[in-house]
C-alpha cells in the first residue's frame, strides 16, 4: 500500500490570496484526512485559522465531512465563507 496520496487542492477566496494561487498539488501522508489538510493549511498561513471552523470541504465535487480520509487522485476544495454580493 501507498505511504502517500497525491491530490489536487482548489483554493478559494481567503486560501486563494493567502497562497497566491488557485490549485496546489499536494502529497500527503496515507490516511490524511480533510481536517488534517486544513489544519496543515492553517499552519503553514496562520491567517486563515480564523477561517477553520467556518470552512466547508468537498472532495471530487461533493460536500464531505472533516473526517473524511483522502485518496490518491481526489481533488480537494476549502470553501471558507463569501462576503458580498
Amino acid at each position: 500500500m501507498s505511504q502517500s496520496v497525491s491530490i489536487v487542492l482548489k483554493l478559494f477566496a481567503a486560501y486563494q490570496d493567502a497562497y497566491g494561487v488557485s490549485e496546489l498539488e499536494l502529497a500527503l501522508p496515507a490516511g490524511t484526512t480533510v481536517a488534517d489538510l486544513c489544519d496543515r493549511i492553517c499552519t503553514e498561513h496562520p491567517e486563515l485559522a480564523q477561517w477553520r471552523s467556518l470552512t466547508r470541504f468537498g472532495v471530487n465535487l461533493q460536500f464531505v465531512s472533516p473526517d473524511t480520509p483522502l485518496h490518491d487522485g481526489d481533488e480537494v476544495v476549502l470553501i471558507p465563507p463569501v462576503s458580498g454580493g
